[in-house]
């Protein structure tokens, strides 16, 4: 391994020494790596050792100078790793203190590639849809053209007499699908027909009322049936105030939107899909120009999510239990397939923001790229080689890899220019940036704060969809609820909200929360619920000599812990609620009418609640902090009916009872029939071929 690190023109304090002994590698700090120490960069890139440089400012640079070297290796055999030191806390107030941080940015960044996952398709042949004011997409259409296959729907405004692109015209009636696949229909009801128009303006010109604007379409509630418009058009035939509405559909790779409003009501939209109510005059449009024109031929990304159907707790019988990631999703990717008693997510739609695993209670959702294991190794690395180099109070800022990533660079430069006035990133806190800043959730947050980290903060920004930003406060009231009641003073798990530099600077000058006193060493699992419990263990164990106020922690109404309790009065014992629990919380007893309960398997998934034919079992959000948690223990238990032939208990009397209760008005179950009911299942089979009052088959 090879690690290159520069102060900027001695902008940036570096203690090269400390890095060294903490990474185990002799450090050589540069001035201008950039520039006069470039042939530096280049011995290394000679060499097949892994390289990493702390420098993302001039990346671009480097990439290049690497390809121009003789004899480098090439970028697709060893890739460069970059990593900032200076926007991140060494150009700030505590640069001078932010070495342990610094060590624990190239730590991270020494780390492989986490490991391949499946892909998803995209397959584009450029044919593209813009949707709008027929002036303002042929000026979109002229500038694609010459790499996309063309074709507007026209929504008003003026066109150009030269007909360049084919031109439809309706009512836009439905938009669906992603990239390469989008569906689309629409109805037209108008009398001129575009594909018969030759834009002569004749009717135009002819209408006394100025129906026909230049998207040569009729206005009908202007119109005043004059129709000078037909006699004017006669000899082209492309009016006819008789034609029938129709329903027209094809299908498009790409969909540009110019109108006000979206096809899609969604926070995020499918690939492919650009809605730009500003047209080109925005840096959306523009931006949107570039990466359109791109879009011709296969595109690959990582299925960002597994989903296991045997730990999901969605719907057993028909019935909704637990629908949080359905609810959470920003894209509509995922659906209830209750029927099937899981849920369907479509790959093509997902855009990898992780909200629905971190929601996931049975972990039957989880991350795939990076994988929870592989975030968690980094966790420990990061927070291990700050510790190692002498760092306290480790706050751990998570954040975007764009918007979030752009505000700590804007932070980190503003702090270089009016020190003064903004303090930058401080030294103990460490951003860490994330494909997205819901992928990762309460197993992860928990684990790294026995891992040694104060704090963990999730920063969020106006890109985030509002369930997310919800979702994730919902999820760290959870992880705060538990480590206060463990006994840890202080607030450990926040969102910051911030799309300015005053106010993140301002948020991250939050003072420590107590910590853990031994770090936990533990490995995060691929199964959330294994992580969970690796992670409150350890925290148990740390936290037995600390104030506690109860044993038993309520948690908010969110969390994946809890309990249930169930009104014995109303109660029967039926157990249906026991083959509705899809994490075997839920037990009966086969020797004793009973239901039994084991807390640290219940996921607070309801289905239990929305099964009981009684409403008898609600849910109790909470914790409990003994060993008690993880025993089975009888919730509720009825005396045994007894069959009134044999004698052998064969149900409850609690149920027996609610059954003739229920039962004795019906016709089909009057004198011997009722009685039958009070009988095991053997008992009343004798009885009915034993009766001789009973119709036999062979008697008819």
């Amino acid at each position: 391994m090879t690690t290159l690190i520069c102060n900027c023109n001695q902008t940036l304090p570096l203690d090269a020494k400390t890095l060294g002994e903490v990474l185990d590698e002799d450090l050589k700090p540069h001035t201008t790596l950039c520039r006069r120490d470039a042939p530096a960069f280049q011995r290394a890139c000679r060499s097949s050792d892994e390289l990493v440089v702390a420098c993302t400012q001039e990346s671009r640079l480097f990439t290049e100078l690497s390809a121009q070297t003789e004899g480098a290796v090439a970028l697709d055999v060893r890739p460069i790793r970059f990593v900032n030191l200076r926007e991140t806390g060494g150009w700030g107030r505590e640069g001078k203190a932010a070495t342990p941080k610094m060590a624990a940015l190239l730590a991270a960044a020494r780390l492989p590639e986490p490991e391949p996952v499946p892909t998803v398709t995209y397959r584009s042949a450029g044919r593209t849809l813009i949707i709008g004011a027929l002036d303002q997409a042929e000026a979109f259409a002229a500038r694609v053209s010459d790499v996309l296959d063309v074709s507007l729907l026209a929504q008003g405004g003026r066109g150009q007499q030269a007909r360049q692109w084919p031109v439809l015209a309706g009512e836009l009636a439905s938009v669906q699908g992603w990239l390469g696949a989008f569906d689309v229909s629409w109805r037209s009801h108008n009398p001129i027909d575009l594909d018969l128009c030759t834009r002569c303006n004749a009717c135009v010109a002819a209408c006394p009322e100025g129906a026909i604007g230049l998207d040569y379409q009729i206005d009908m509630g202007k119109c005043r049936s004059h129709r000078d418009c037909v006699k004017a058009c006669e000899a082209v035939g492309a009016i006819n105030f008789q034609r029938e509405p129709v329903v027209h559909a094809d299908r498009f790779d790409i969909v540009i939107d110019l109108r006000a409003e979206p096809a899609f009501a969604q926070h995020a939209h499918p690939q492919g899909y650009f809605h730009l109510p500003g047209g080109l005059h925005s840096d959306a449009g523009i931006e949107a120009l570039v990466r359109v024109r791109d879009l011709v031929g296969e595109f690959d990304k990582p299925k960002f999510f597994q989903y296991k159907q045997k730990l999901c707790a969605h719907g057993r019988n028909e019935t909704v239990g637990c629908d949080a990631c359905v609810q959470v999703c920003s894209a509509l990717a995922i659906r209830s397939e209750v029927e099937r008693q899981q849920i369907a997510v479509n790959p093509n739609l997902c855009v990898g923001c992780g909200a629905c695993t971190t929601v996931c209670p049975t972990g039957a959702l989880s991350y795939a790229y990076p994988r929870a294991s592989e975030q968690g190794v980094k966790l420990r690395t990061v927070l291990g080689t700050f510790a190692r180099a002498g760092g306290q109070d480790a706050a751990l800022l998570l954040h975007g890899q764009t918007a979030g990533t752009a505000l700590i660079d804007a932070l980190g430069r503003e702090a270089m220019l009016r020190p003064k006035a903004v303090k930058g990133v401080p030294a103990r806190v460490i951003p860490l940036p994330l494909w997205h800043t819901a992928s990762v959730g309460l197993d992860l947050w928990l684990t790294a704060f026995a891992y040694g980290a104060s704090q963990v903060w999730v920063l969020m920004t106006d890109e985030d969809a509002p369930q997310y930003v919800d979702a994730v406060r919902e999820q760290m009231a959870v992880a705060q609820a538990i480590v206060n009641g463990l006994g840890y003073s202080g607030t450990h798990f926040r969102v910051i909200r911030a799309d300015d530099v005053g106010t993140l600077d301002a948020q991250l000058a939050s003072p420590p929360a107590q910590g853990v006193r031994r770090r936990a060493s533990f490995a995060v699992q691929a199964d959330k619920r294994a992580t969970l419990e690796l992670a409150l263990d350890h925290l148990l164990q740390d936290s037995a000599t600390l104030t506690r106020q109860s044993e038993v922690v309520a948690l908010p109404a969110a969390s994946p812990f809890g309990a249930v309790a169930v009104n014995a009065d109303a109660c029967t014992l039926c157990l249906s609620c026991v083959s509705a629990c899809p994490a075997s919380a839920l037990l009966d007893n086969t020797e004793r009418p009973q239901l039994r309960f084991v807390e640290k398997n219940c996921v607070q998934c309801g289905l239990c609640v929305s099964t009981c034919p009684e409403d008898a079992i609600t849910l109790q959000p909470r914790l409990v902090l003994s060993e008690a948690r993880k025993q089975p223990q009888v919730i509720n238990e009825a005396q045994p009916y007894s069959c009134v032939r044999c004698g052998r208990p064969f149900g409850t009397l609690k149920g027996i009872e609610a059954m003739l209760g229920r039962l004795a008005g019906h016709s089909m179950f009057q004198g011997e029939a009722l009685e039958r009911l009070k009988m095991c299942g053997d008992c009343r089979v004798v009885d009915i071929y034993s009766n001789p009052g009973e119709a036999r088959i062979t008697d008819l």
